[in-house]
């Protein structure tokens, strides 16, 4: 059956830069959001705002705080205490004497601005009283210390993105024909061992002479059997190739095995061969089968191999040729109509219906044609215990050709709807910052340009990494001030860079190929047009699905 589809170690947050980037999140709440005036000072002249002492005045009635002035109090002063009508909302200093002073020693430097390359363990122990020419607010040590807030851990810092491997893991790899990696899902030793069990009593009636020794010959069977499906899978891959589409993968499963093409044929004559190619092939190994019977005495080991060989091939070639999705013969009879509408999506629906009809035949059909002995076992035989593995046979059948049938006509509809999606329409809006810019800074120019998306760019305007948004929401709200937003990217890579212009499929392989949180979307002449978001990929991937064709 062919189904098409579609390390690095801890830092401290303050030595945290672009070229380290954290562990990417799914996106969670939008950028622009207006930040507090009580978290933020005045800017310095490098953009970088500083913390304002509390019961100091509003940042539009006061001069940045960023080096002493002939006003300021001297040192050993206490400044006034704080006014809770004043500053409602601003982050309160805790204490210099706790152990919380060494928390905020560590998120800023001497003026207050946030300093990538200060880390805690560089920072003095500051008494009750403020030191000289440093501008950082203290508390007297007569005065009532203000509720602080726990001092704030800092942001975990994990491996950088770990990039999944090449091809999807679907059980255990057995090898890489032509390229493709085929897998043995674990169902398939379950299916093993029943046609082991199965085979074996079967033997047991012909040659009761083995004894144990038919089991070993039956797990042979079962060995040689699903050989002769992998050959099914690999004409489908071979077609596939020879037409230049990409196969994903082999998987030898449950009932039989599945080549995962990733796009569609281009015409319905390609679409039909590529289909018709796989039963051809069991049909093949069926009549060699034959052949290597026919010297071959009757009754022997050899010679029940071989027959059961020849059966099991051409019943896979016979049931393979139903006309209904998700089996080939249903991809055939999709072809057809296609060539005979002009549109794929017709002959999907209908492939998809008649594989629906299909799985209900199958259902009732199979257990009566079994009881009756219309497959070859005497009416009297099929009786008991007999009659309800037939019945859970069917069942098992039925479900799998109805659940591929869904699946094909859904995967179906999203593809009519592929053009719709493209990277320029889907792409946020985005800010360029620069990396010591802090967050709180960056958030605000944001929030005034009516983006939602954060790009670290260097000092000639060169896109370095992308602010994740799941990170920013981990940081409280009175630390931003104090964190760079280069703690909180990821840093570019070239799969990263998307061309505005990509639409439908070909926007899907490349999101593909480089799996992220976060794209940066570029024009044809290298300018940032914004950030493309996974998250907002999805959305609309469900709306085109829930959307009528």
């Amino acid at each position: 059956m062919v189904e098409s589809g579609g390390s690095g170690r801890s830092r401290p947050d303050n030595e945290q830069s672009a070229e380290h980037p954290a562990t990417p999140a799914s996106p969670a709440t939008d950028l622009a959001q207006t930040p507090d005036p009580g978290t933020a000072g005045p800017a310095t002249p490098d953009g970088e705002p500083t913390p304002r002492p509390s019961g100091t005045p509003q940042p539009s009635e006061a001069a940045p705080a960023e080096a002493p002035s002939a006003q300021d109090p001297p040192a050993g002063t206490a400044p006034a205490e704080a006014r809770p009508d004043d500053d409602e909302g601003a982050p309160q200093t805790p204490p210099a004497s706790d152990d919380d002073s060494r928390t905020a020693a560590g998120d800023g430097n001497a003026n207050g601005t946030a300093d990538p390359g200060t880390g805690a363990q560089d920072a003095p122990d500051a008494g009750p009283e403020a030191e000289p020419g440093t501008g950082r607010p203290t508390t007297s040590a007569s005065a009532p210390a203000p509720a602080a807030p726990a001092p704030v851990p800092s942001l975990p810092k994990g491996p950088p993105p770990q990039r999944p491997p090449e091809q999807p893991r679907g059980g255990l790899l057995m090898g890489r024909p032509f390229g493709v990696p085929v897998y043995v899902a674990p169902s398939w030793f379950l299916v093993a061992a029943l046609i082991t069990w199965v085979f074996g009593n079967q033997l047991d009636r012909v040659l009761p002479e083995l004894g144990a020794l038919r089991y070993l010959v039956s797990l042979f069977f079962a060995v040689a059997f699903y050989a002769s499906v992998l050959i099914h899978e690999l004409a489908h891959t071979i077609a596939a190739l020879r037409f230049k589409l990409p196969v994903r993968r082999i998987q030898l499963q449950f009932f039989g095995g599945v080549s995962e093409i990733e796009k569609e044929a281009e015409t319905p004559g390609r679409e039909f061969w590529l289909a018709f190619v796989g039963p051809l092939l069991s049909l093949v190994l069926a009549g060699v089968f034959y052949l290597a019977m026919q010297p071959v005495e009757r009754g022997t080991v050899p010679g029940v191999l071989l027959a059961g060989l020849m059966i099991s091939n051409l019943i896979v070639a016979i049931f393979n040729l139903l006309p209904g999705l998700p089996l080939d013969g249903g991809r055939m009879l999709r072809a057809v109509v296609w060539k005979i509408t002009g549109r794929p999506m017709s002959g999907t629906v209908a492939a998809a219906w008649v594989g629906r009809a299909l799985a209900v035949s199958v259902l009732i059909g199979l257990p009566l044609l079994t009881q009756s002995g219309a497959l070859g076992s005497g009416a009297e035989d099929s009786v008991g215990m007999d009659t309800v593995t037939d019945a859970l046979l069917a069942a098992i059948l039925a479900a799998i050709i109805w659940t591929g049938a869904g699946n094909s006509l859904r995967m179906a509809r999203l593809r009519e709807h592929l053009p719709e999606l493209r990277a320029r329409t889907l792409t946020r809006r985005a800010v360029p910052v620069e990396t010591h810019t802090p967050l709180s800074e960056a958030l605000r120019r944001a929030n005034d340009a009516g983006a939602r998306a954060l790009v670290v760019v260097d000092a000639n305007g060169e896109p370095l990494s992308l602010v994740r948004e799941a990170a920013i929401v981990g940081v409280p709200e009175h630390r931003r001030p104090w964190v760079a937003v280069s703690g909180l990217a990821q840093d570019l890579s070239e799969g990263m860079r998307v061309s505005a212009e990509l639409a439908g499929e070909d926007l899907l392989d490349v999101l593909r190929a480089t799996p992220a949180t976060e794209y940066l979307v570029v024009e044809e002449t290298g300018e940032i047009f914004g950030v493309l978001s996974a998250a907002d990929v999805e959305r609309a991937f469900v709306k085109a699905m829930a959307r009528p064709s």
